[in-house]
């Protein structure tokens, strides 16, 4: 099934993780409705700007599969909640180093100066580059264009602050 042109729902769904845990990544059709706006609002923007592939290291994740590589979540009475816009078919970590122009640092600017998203994280990497690229977009509400660098404290946790601040 196509997302968008040059999206494919397997390339949204594909996990190394689930596969090798035998983790269920079946969306329903509600989130396979979010990746569809997903992909036309800002998967297929970059793909048609810069005419390159591009690989999706993280696309839509079940529940199971946010709590196995520690995603964003919380608790509430005692129940894990999956909080990633992940497990709702709304982010993607793509990753362009494995292949040469642009690299993660190009998709990073491009996104920040000229589409309207929801979150954009520089995931660690160095002040040239990023390891890769987290972009989400709130299908159902506005856009808080929230722009953050990932990164690992003393105690070798991850947190966030504002790219201004970098």
């Amino acid at each position: 099934m196509k997302l968008s042109k040059n999206l494919s729902l397997s390339e949204m769904l594909k996990s190394g993780t689930a596969s090798r845990l035998g983790l269920d990544n079946k969306p329903t059709e509600a989130h396979i409705q979010n990746m569809k706006v997903f992909a036309e609002k800002i998967f297929q923007p970059i793909r048609d700007y810069f005419g390159v592939p591009f690989r999706i290291s993280s696309g839509y994740r079940s529940e199971a599969l946010n709590k196995a590589i520690g995603g964003a979540h919380k608790y509430k009475d005692g129940k894990y909640i999956a909080t990633s816009q992940h497990c709702k078919g709304e982010a993607v970590d793509l990753d362009r180093d494995h292949a040469g122009d642009p690299n993660n640092a190009d998709v990073f600017h491009y996104i920040k100066d000229n589409l309207d998203f929801d979150q954009l994280i520089w995931e660690f990497g160095t002040e040239e580059n990023p390891n890769w690229i987290h972009v989400s977009y709130n299908v159902d509400g506005k856009q808080r264009g929230q722009i953050l660098v990932a990164y690992k404290d003393a105690n070798k946790k991850t947190r966030y602050k504002s790219y201004e601040e970098n």
